[in-house]
Order: structure tokens, then C-alpha cells, then sequence
């Protein structure tokens, strides 16, 4: 009998909701060809658009869905016109992050054998490393809350052994899954400023405490400046990589860039007991509505989910159906002739989402 998995959606802002359509799309027909597992999907509201009419970002009814469901797929979220009084941004994925414990960011970068990039790589190198961003701390912590005066302003760094421990146990377990799977070589690598900041000293040491566990993996330490460096220079040296919330959000957008553009870059929040999956990218309120948006994003990070859900409830068919959704996208780009105007091509979402649409259903 197929279990069921109820999926919370958001819609997003922009761009969002023309994104989500066709991924739920692919992933409706996905659930409908396997008596394995069965996706049912909650609409549930929230962000700048429902701010700007309603005067409320994050709805209690919304959260309640969000902590019910079994993953939260969650579409591009907010607009630069739409903000709280304070002046900053209508972010309900950072709500999420905080409200659920959702510590690991998980930002995986990955170049293709005849995939486009701005790197000029060496002949038969690819670039295939996750980067971990813990998402609910750091540089991040007084968010809206920091102190502003006439003369100073200040925002609050905070490193607790609590988030760290379980960020270093998710991350060497990804690096041990990853060798497994014979996808990556069995290196973490602790990214930080430990040579100026105690917070990030401190980091550190946890970082090591957790290696000394993993003696069948390799541990090093790079400063951020230095990797922001060799993410450049020799990208594909690099399996895993973990770092603080700002460091993290930083080097996922030079990630995206690597792979062509936000438009190729999922991600996962991921905590103890729940989920988000969301496109790096932001709504785009400029061509919303056009119809040109990229969608490969949105299917990465619903192939995140899949792959997620699959290792969670023990459904090889979930993860399965994950990888084909990967493999889909990746040919897609890697093939080069449907792509969208982000990524060099003139193709409309539409055209984009019915290539990959086809490869997943092909198989």
C-alpha cells in the first residue's frame, strides 16, 4: 500500500508561482506511476504579496501546516518593494528556518561533463561539492532585532555547541553517504575565520571535536577568503564544505555562479524533524508574469525533496524518482538547445519544463 507524504506548498512571490506549477506538475505524475508512495499536496499562504494584503507574512495557520507536513516545497519568496517598517524584507524562509530547527543548509554545486560554466576547466574535470550553510544562527541571529542608534549600528554573531554539534553530525554523515554513493571522496572541510574571531575559534574546535569521530574521512579548515579563492581556482578539489549562516549564504551564490546562474541552484534547510526545499534564487518581480522564467531550480530542490523524503521513510522509490528528476535537468542543460535567457538560451518556461518533463517520462 503506498504510504503518504503530505507535502506543504508555498507559492512564493514573483516569479514563485510560475515556477511551482510545473514542478508539481512532474511531481503529481511522478506519484501517479508508483503504488510506492503517494504526494499530496497543501497550498498553504505566505510572504510580501500576502504581507501587502493582508499585513501579515506568515500567517499561524500556514506554520501550523508548515510543522504538520511531511516537507515543505517553498517557491521563490519575497519583493524589494515589500518590506516591514524596520525596512527589511518579507522572509518567511527564514521564519521556517528559525520556528523548525532547521540548522543545515544544504547547497550543492555541480558542473556537468559539456554543462556551460565561467570557469574554463581543465580537460575531464567536473565540479560536484555540497556546501553546508548552518541556517539559523551566526551573523544571522539578530536579525530585525539588531541596534541602531544616530551614531552606531550593531548586529550580533552567535556560535552555541548546541547548533554546531548536530550541523557537524549531518554534515560528516552527508560526507560518509556521499563516498558511498560514489559521489564524493570523503572530505569535509571546516570553512571559517578562525584567525580573527573567537566565535569562529570556537566553531572550530567543535568542528574537530566531531572529526575525531570520522578517522575513515579527511577533515581540514580553509578561511572563507581563501576558499571564495579556490571555488575559482580549482572548484573541483572541494566535497564538503560547512560554514556559519552569512559565510554560507555568501559562498552559495558564488556557487550558483560556477554552475551558470541562480537559476541552476536548489537547495534544502533541513533540521531533526523537518524540511524546506526552495530555488537559491529570488522572485524576479520583473519578469514575473511573462512566462520566461527559469524552472530547473525549483525541479532541483523537489529533487532534493524527493531524495530527502525517500532516505527518511525508507521509500526507494522516492529517491529513485529523485535522481531521475536530477538526471533530467542535468541533460537538459547539459545538451544545451532548451535553455532559458538566464542561461544564454530563448526558451520559455514552459518549453524548459516540457524538456525536462520528457526525460523523467522516458525512462
Amino acid at each position: 500500500m503506498a504510504e503518504k507524504l503530505q507535502i506543504a506548498v508555498f507559492h512564493g512571490d514573483g516569479i514563485g508561482p510560475e515556477i511551482m506549477a510545473p514542478t508539481l506538475s512532474i511531481l503529481a505524475q511522478l506519484s501517479e506511476q508508483t503504488e510506492d508512495y503517494t504526494l499530496e499536496f497543501r497550498e498553504v499562504s505566505a510572504g510580501a504579496a500576502h504581507y501587502a494584503q493582508t499585513g501579515e507574512s506568515f500567517p499561524k495557520t500556514s506554520m501550523d501546516a508548515a510543522r504538520q507536513a511531511d516537507a515543505i516545497l517553498l517557491s521563490a519568496m519575497g519583493l524589494p518593494d515589500v518590506r516591514y517598517p524596520d525596512g527589511t524584507e518579507i522572509s518567511p524562509q527564514i521564519d521556517l528556518r528559525k520556528a523548525l530547527g532547521l540548522f543545515a543548509g544544504v547547497r550543492p554545486v555541480r558542473v556537468r561533463a559539456g554543462q556551460a560554466t565561467p570557469l574554463a576547466l581543465p580537460p575531464g574535470k567536473e565540479i560536484d561539492f555540497v556546501l553546508i550553510r548552518e541556517s539559523t544562527e551566526g551573523l544571522f541571529h539578530t536579525q530585525g532585532c539588531g541596534e541602531v542608534t544616530e551614531d552606531e549600528a550593531r548586529e550580533t554573531l552567535l556560535i552555541t555547541r548546541e547548533v554546531c554539534e548536530k550541523l557537524f553530525r549531518f554534515t560528516f554523515q552527508l560526507a560518509h553517504d556521499r563516498r558511498a554513493s560514489g559521489q564524493g571522496r570523503g572530505r569535509v572541510t571546516c570553512v571559517d575565520k578562525a584567525n580573527v574571531f573567537r566565535a569562529f575559534a570556537f566553531f572550530r574546535d567543535l568542528f574537530d571535536a566531531e572529526a575525531e569521530r570520522h578517522p575513515d574521512l579527511v577533515a581540514d579548515h580553509a578561511y572563507v577568503d581563501a576558499t571564495a579563492l579556490w571555488m575559482v581556482q580549482k572548484p573541483w578539489e572541494f566535497d564538503v564544505l560547512v560554514t556559519e549562516n552569512m559565510f554560507g549564504d555568501i559562498l552559495s551564490d558564488l556557487g550558483a555562479g560556477l554552475m551558470g546562474g541562480l537559476g541552476l541552484a536548489p537547495s534544502a534547510d533541513i533540521g531533526l524533524d523537518h524540511a524546506v526545499f526552495q530555488p537559491c534564487h529570488g522572485s524576479a518581480p520583473d519578469i514575473a508574469g511573462e512566462g520566461i522564467a527559469n524552472p530547473f531550480a525549483m525541479f532541483q530542490s523537489a529533487a532534493m525533496m524527493l531524495e530527502w523524503l525517500g532516505l527518511r521513510h525508507q521509500i526507494p522509490a522516492l529517491s529513485r524518482d529523485g535522481q531521475r528528476l536530477h538526471a533530467a535537468v542535468d541533460s537538459v542543460v547539459s545538451e544545451g538547445r532548451v535553455l532559458t535567457r538566464d542561461l544564454g538560451g530563448e526558451a520559455d518556461t514552459l518549453a524548459s519544463a516540457r524538456a525536462v518533463a520528457d526525460r523523467v517520462f522516458s525512462v
